[in-house]
């Protein structure tokens, strides 16, 4: 699988991506950095818990790093609950977990798979 073929699984713009970045090497870098990164579990086990400001910020987080590596999918719906967040509203960003979820297995499993066929 190409880098270009994982943000077409993803569900992502991989050309915006391109066009900020310049350099497949610098987008395949932070994309691999994308699942070293626990914004994710701190937002579902912060909206399990009820800690509405650490979910607002790891929701935040995941949203700017979507956005910044044009993954369209995830940080449409991330967005969505950062926004929910932002307005104090922990029931509706609960009900929007189970979307969040959905989007990012979907970007982190082709990341996976773009990951394995680069033997890296």
């Amino acid at each position: 699988m190409t880098l270009k073929e994982c943000y077409t699984a993803m569900g992502s713009d991989y050309e915006d991506v391109f066009g900020r970045l310049r350099s497949e090497r610098l987008v395949q870098k932070f994309v691999l950095k994308f699942l070293d990164d626990e914004c994710f579990s701190t937002l579902c086990s912060s909206l399990e818990t009820g800690a509405q400001e650490e979910a607002f910020r790891a929701a935040h987080t995941i949203k700017g790093m979507c956005q910044n590596l044009s993954f369209t999918k995830l940080a449409a719906s991330s967005s969505n609950i950062t926004e929910a967040l932002r307005a104090g509203d922990m029931a509706a960003a609960k009900d929007m977990l189970d979307s969040v979820r959905g989007d990012y297995e979907l970007t982190a499993e082709a990341i996976r798979a773009f990951k394995a066929g680069q033997n890296l």
